[in-house]
């Protein structure tokens, strides 16, 4: 991300077959503590983002709910990445970071 100038989310993994922007902080900060801290491949950290995409873009996609009211998200297949790059308006901000504890 750093090389776009926070302007470009990097390509999924192999093993990534969508891009899950969630739709609110607070679910966002449960995934970064709670999931990607305990995850040897996230190097054991969670970042929580903010970025804004148009309209026009993700009106193609549905709005998933996965669990609780606050657990909606849209499900971006990786061969979309590029064009949701395309889409983002701004720059993508680093809003809060966990790591696993020592």
């Amino acid at each position: 991300m750093r090389a776009s100038r926070y302007r470009e989310f990097p390509p999924r993994l192999p093993e990534q077959p969508f891009f899950y922007p969630v739709l609110n902080e607070d679910y966002a900060a449960q995934i970064a503590r709670d999931w990607n801290t305990k995850d040897e491949s996230s190097g054991f950290a969670g970042y929580v983002l903010r970025f804004s995409v148009r309209n026009e873009f993700l009106n193609r996609y549905e709005i998933h709910a996965v669990g609780g009211s606050i657990h909606r998200e849209y499900w971006i297949p990786a061969a979309e990445l590029a064009n949701l790059n395309a889409n983002i308006v701004g720059s993508i901000e680093l809003i809060s970071e966990f790591r696993r504890p020592e």
